[in-house]
């Protein structure tokens, strides 16, 4: 099929790439002439693992091309996806107005029968707004399909290739079938299609991140709980894992969740309750002990360092909101970082591919030092940080920690050592949900 991608961004890029990759004809279109030309050139904006090759290889093939021409890119196309971003506006509900744009514009280009597919995360009831603002200006048939993404950050590659299901809403019978034919390569390993109307798989993407939002909060709170009466939350996390009823996915602590999806699609939903006049109590709980969370660790580091932060120096290991990413968008890390620096402290921080956002963060703050080694960040340091569970972390040399920082202190927000590993070797650990392991005398 020939495809048009209205949106080069995370969810716009991984989606063109994937389809091309198919076989399909696909054309991305951008108003920022710079990432365009960027991409025009082999040069990818974002880290995702496997996106550089499968968008140089099927550019180099010509099924992949990018223009900041609406109608070029859209010309003689059967399908086009909307993937604009939809950030929380002033009143907490999605940001519209990039897709809202866009429709309007649409009308006016659209010569042939298309569907338009909303791939962004957007309120329910927008297919129908969509529909509303092409319709305005256009002079032949079109359909309106609601088709959201379930892409994680680190796999989208293989989200996209070997989904789980394919959730499409749409109330035609023909965008039916030319949704049914475009995604039928991806459903020959037993994934389903999932028809319904759009309002309810519009609902079903909040619903989905909500709910993992919510189970993610949930765990950090048993982990909190266990720490108090001396459980350990791995082993709790281990015993209910294997719960057909739970599933082990989304059950290990940490110090809040991040990115782009969780905090953006959980105040979104609280707000589309709110507009039907439900207070939906559930999901502003789950927001508040997100944003209590990622004071944990440092409260941790303020009870340990009793005499004050103020002249000291902490590393920090990671800042991307979880690994195989370079997205920091509501990172735990920045709060993490910033709560430090107000209480006196400097920081010394390294990531594997997030420093280059982080440094953009933090480029008017002149206690925070980046270093691209893990190990040389450590010295001088007072304590050890780890925020975000890369692999390169995981079995790191214990002895070269303690020589190099200042005092052998690690607080891992992530569980990623055993207690057994610590006990014995000289170094304070500190986790959550389990017990301290003492520097012995």
């Amino acid at each position: 099929m020939k495809l048009a991608i209205i949106g080069t961004g995370y969810v716009g890029l991984v989606t063109g790439a994937c389809f091309a990759e198919h076989g399909n004809m696909v054309t991305c279109v951008d108003i920022d002439a710079d990432k365009v030309k960027q991409l025009q050139a082999g040069n990818i904006p974002i880290y995702e693992p496997g996106l550089g090759e499968l968008v140089t290889r099927n550019n180099s093939e010509g099924r992949l091309s990018f223009t900041t021409d609406l109608a070029v890119g859209i010309a003689d196309t059967e399908v086009i996806f909307l993937c604009l971003p939809t950030p929380p506006g002033e009143d907490d509900s999605a940001d519209l107005h990039y897709i809202n744009e866009v429709a309007e514009q649409l009308g006016e280009h659209l010569r042939q029968y298309s569907v338009i597919v909303d791939k962004s995360t957007v309120p329910v009831g927008t297919a129908s707004k969509v529909r509303e603002l092409i319709q305005k200006n256009a002079s032949v048939a079109f359909d309106v399909v609601a088709n959201p993404e379930f892409l994680r950050e680190g796999l989208a590659i293989a989200d996209f290739m070997e989904p789980d299901r394919i959730l499409i809403g749409t109330s035609s019978k023909k965008a039916q079938q030319v949704m049914g034919e475009l995604y039928d390569p991806f459903t020959h390993g037993g994934t389903p299609i999932l028809f319904m109307d759009e309002k309810s798989a519009e609902m079903a993407k909040y619903t989905a991140n909500a709910f993992l939002a919510m189970k993610v909060s949930f765990m950090n709170e048993i982990a909190n709980v266990s720490e108090r009466v001396g459980a350990d939350v791995e082993k709790v996390r281990l015993a209910i894992g294997v719960d057909d009823r739970i599933g082990e996915k989304f059950l290990r602590p940490g110090p809040g969740f991040g990115g782009s999806c969780f905090p953006k699609d959980a105040l979104a939903l609280e707000r589309i309750a709110r507009d039907v006049n439900y207070d939906f109590r559930l999901m502003a709980a789950v927001r508040n002990i997100n944003t209590q969370q990622k004071l944990v660790l440092p409260e941790k580091v303020k009870r340990y360092f009793k005499d004050g932060l103020t002249g000291k120096t902490f590393t920090v290991w990671g800042i991307a909101f979880k690994p195989d990413t370079d997205d920091i968008r509501e990172a735990p890390a920045l709060t993490i970082i910033n709560e430090l620096l107000k209480a006196g402290a400097k920081v010394q921080a390294t990531d594997p591919k997030a420093l280059a956002n982080a440094k953009k963060y933090f480029k008017d703050q002149s206690n925070v030092t980046f270093f691209g080694d893990q190990y040389e960040a450590l010295i001088g340091a007072d304590a050890l940080l780890i925020v975000t569970d890369w692999a390169v972390y995981k079995a790191p040399n214990f002895v070269a920690i303690k020589q190099k920082l200042k005092t052998p202190v690690i607080f891992d927000g992530r569980n990623l050592y055993e207690l057994e590993q610590l006990k014995g070797n000289g170094i304070y650990y500190e986790s959550l949900g389990r017990q301290i392991v003492k520097i012995e005398a």
